[in-house]
């Protein structure tokens, strides 16, 4: 059942309810809320609540009210975050207040995705640049792969984007090598990730702002969103417990490459609970770090097929640096400054999440004169913190001289420290790495069909993890010696 599932008769009836039991047991508040669109009677701000791009709705709310902005849908506080120093005033600085995080009825309970919040051994594994860096050579080999599936088909790129994601990720979580085509694990965790993002959109899903219809029987008219999340739940379970038996097996097999799950596991005999721990923190690895991934190195693409100059500019730095006789590797990362530019261009012009996870209030809170109630739901829209014209000089522009330090002029604010999430040194990674080797070997430009040269649209997906609509570019390889190196053994 979403929003749109429900009639009016049936919001106002609920609206009526938890309006008389807030009018018996709520007091004055002791300071006003944060300014906000103004609420209907009895049913408060549920016909203002986005489902689509949300993060558009919440702009506009931050160019009429301000930084902060409230809203009550049927009894439920949502606060909104539109600038960086707000979350940081309210998410860092006040972290001992603001630092819950809500289990969502739709994505969290009913589907399961509250199990990925194990997270303890995630720092040691991808948690900083130094740590990702035994998994520089695993990087490197995987994205030689990709060039070569680019070159065989480029007109199935985003494909090769999210399988060489998923191939990453998988020999970094369970040890597992891909195969080339359709892999069963590859397949299955996408369709997942994907039912994650649906399953968590913020504003999608009734039962997010009304928990007590997590209750209701499947078999009742309007109850539809009990047969999505059984289905859901059960593509979760297989994504989480496949690749684990895998580990397992090679185990038993004496023949398991070193992964984040076989180091967790060996010479260890584990409890139910110490097994649930390791397999679904081994899960949350994959689904953490491989979509946003995918959806960075596709935006990264799609940027250089709109914005052609930047690709020279980027092609001229690789040819002076690397030379033509090898592919760039980390190695070289220092000594690429406008290729690192680029990489962080593409995390701030392609917001991958653009409203991040919500955060709740564990205490009441005065912040800057506003009341902000026990349980209220905070929303960092990290979207327009990447877009804001006061942080970001021409925000729609793809431009990575923003982040080099000119005569007179300071670098603007790096996105990465934005991009919250336990997945960002991974997908900062790949993202280096994919612009580095593709700028190295391939030309990208707009396809001509027609005699008509084809401008791809920027229009970003709806949900938590944000895609770039797909598009046609053309991909060459840029020189005779450019295609030996593709074709060499990865």
């Amino acid at each position: 059942m979403t929003l749109t599932d429900i009639t009016w008769l049936d919001l106002g009836l609920a609206g009526v309810g938890v309006y008389l039991v807030k009018q018996i047991l709520t007091q004055k508040n002791p300071a006003p809320y944060p300014p906000g669109p103004p609420g209907r009677p009895l049913i408060g701000n549920v016909p203002d609540m986005p489902q689509v791009k949300p993060w558009l709705t919440f702009t506009e709310w931050g160019k009429k009210y301000g930084d902060i902005s409230h809203v009550e849908v049927l009894g439920q506080h949502i606060v909104v975050l539109n600038s960086v120093k707000a979350a940081v005033e309210m998410l860092e600085k006040k972290s001992s207040l603001y630092s819950d995080r809500p289990v969502l009825p739709m994505g969290g309970e009913l589907v399961g995705w509250k199990n990925t919040l194990y997270r303890k051994n995630f720092h040691r594994v991808i948690g900083s640049r130094a740590a990702m860096d035994i998994y520089q050579p695993i990087e490197e080999i995987e994205t030689h792969r990709f060039l070569k599936r680019v070159l065989a088909k480029p007109d199935q790129l985003q494909a090769h984007v999210r399988h060489t994601a998923g191939a990453i990720i998988l020999r970094i979580s369970h040890g597992y090598e891909v195969k080339e085509n359709n892999d069963p694990f590859v397949d299955l965790a996408d369709l997942a990730v994907d039912q994650f993002s649906k399953s968590t959109a913020t504003g999608a899903w009734l039962v997010d702002i009304m928990p007590s219809l997590a209750k209701v029987p499947e078999w009742v008219p309007g109850a539809g969103f009990k047969r999505v999340a059984r289905e859901w739940h059960e593509t979760l379970e297989d994504m989480v417990a496949a690749p684990y038996k895998f580990v397992k097996d090679q185990m038993a097999a004496g023949i398991a490459p070193k992964s984040f799950t076989s180091n967790l596991l060996e010479g260890r005999v584990l409890s139910a609970k110490e097994e649930h721990i390791v397999k679904w923190s081994a899960a949350s690895l994959y689904s953490g770090g491989a979509d946003t991934t995918v959806s960075a190195i596709y935006a990264f693409f799609l940027a250089v097929t709109l914005f052609p100059d930047v690709q020279k500019k980027a092609q001229a730095e690789i040819d002076a640096v690397v030379g033509p006789d090898r592919l760039p590797s980390f190695s070289d990362r220092d000594s690429l400054p406008y290729i690192d530019a680029v990489a962080k261009e593409v995390l701030r012009w392609n917001a991958v999440v653009p409203t991040a996870i919500a955060h709740r209030v564990i205490e009441d809170d005065i912040h800057n004169g506003y009341y902000i109630p026990k349980g209220t739901l905070v929303i960092p829209n990290v979207w327009f913190m990447l877009n804001d014209p006061r942080t970001y000089a021409e925000p729609s522009e793809f431009n990575p001289e923003r982040f080099l330090a000119k005569k007179g002029k300071e670098p603007e604010t790096d996105p990465r420290t934005i991009c919250f999430g336990f997945g960002l040194h991974l997908a900062d990674a790949s993202v280096w790495m994919t612009v580095a080797m593709s700028l190295a070997v391939f030309d990208v430009s707009k396809v001509v069909e027609n005699g008509v040269e084809i401008t791809p649209e920027v229009d970003p997906s709806s949900g938590t993890i944000s895609h770039p609509k797909p598009f046609k570019c053309s991909i060459k390889p840029r020189s005779a010696q450019s295609l030996a190196l593709i074709q060499e053994d990865a």
